[in-house]
């Protein structure tokens, strides 16, 4: 059960908080709201994935880079990897890419949506 699925009343003045999503970066969180004094709450999972996301943002991997047939084929970090897991998201088999610059491609995995854990970019 999921504690937002329980009626939550506002601390400071007693009224029962609605539901609502907030989008930051992309990233979708969902939150509560308090209809007659706007006080917000973020859901603390989605609160601390988000934290995750933007450590794991901040951080720069060197990753290699390899001739494989007739491609070359770029490693992706174990960590980011196991973030992408941990948000239940399925890494299929293709991924797309683009040359969106020169010193820059971006892999888009699975389906495009507002999260952004679903496109890396490599920039040189």
């Amino acid at each position: 059960m999921d504690i937002f699925d329980n009626k939550i009343l506002c601390k400071t003045c007693s009224q029962e908080m609605r539901p609502l999503e907030i989008s930051k970066n992309g990233f979708v969180l969902r939150a509560i709201e308090c209809p007659k004094c706007s006080l917000k709450i973020i859901h603390p999972k989605d609160e601390q994935e988000f934290k995750s996301f933007c450590d794991l943002k901040k951080k720069q991997f060197n990753v290699k880079m390899r001739f494989v047939g007739n491609s070359y084929a770029v490693s992706i970090p174990m960590e980011i990897v196991r973030f992408i897991k941990e948000q239940e998201k399925i890494l299929d088999d293709m991924v797309k890419l683009c040359f969106e610059d020169f010193g820059k491609i971006s892999l888009n995995f699975g389906c495009q949506s507002n999260n952004h854990l679903n496109n890396l970019k490599i920039e040189n």
